[in-house]
């Protein structure tokens, strides 16, 4: 597929490695496949996490790409991210499907 993400050095060194999300702009929304197996009663606290990890990653790539404040650009994702939890631009819409 055109325009697809290359899979981390690591990711790709680890026999245990698993993809947990991908995510695409598309058709004028968000397009996601989520795997969400494997840590039973802590799979949301996982989630948190990974939200959390993927904020700071965002923050440390638009800081080295275009010299942003990592601090500043964390908490606009953060003000954002509630605001849009308080009031969502848009309803989520589509069909979970697992994988096999």
């Amino acid at each position: 597929m055109d325009n697809q993400l290359p899979v981390p050095p690591s990711a790709r060194s680890d026999k245990n490695a698993r993809e947990m999300l991908r995510a695409w702009a598309a058709h004028g929304g968000l397009h996601c496949c989520l795997n969400v197996d494997g840590w039973g009663d802590e799979e949301r606290t996982v989630r948190g996490i990974i939200l959390t990890d993927l904020v700071r990653h965002v923050a440390d790539a638009l800081s080295e790409a275009k010299g942003w404040d990592q601090a500043e650009t964390v908490q606009k994702i953060w003000r954002v991210f509630n605001s849009e939890l308080d009031q969502p631009a848009a309803d989520p819409s589509g069909k979970f499907q697992t994988h096999s």
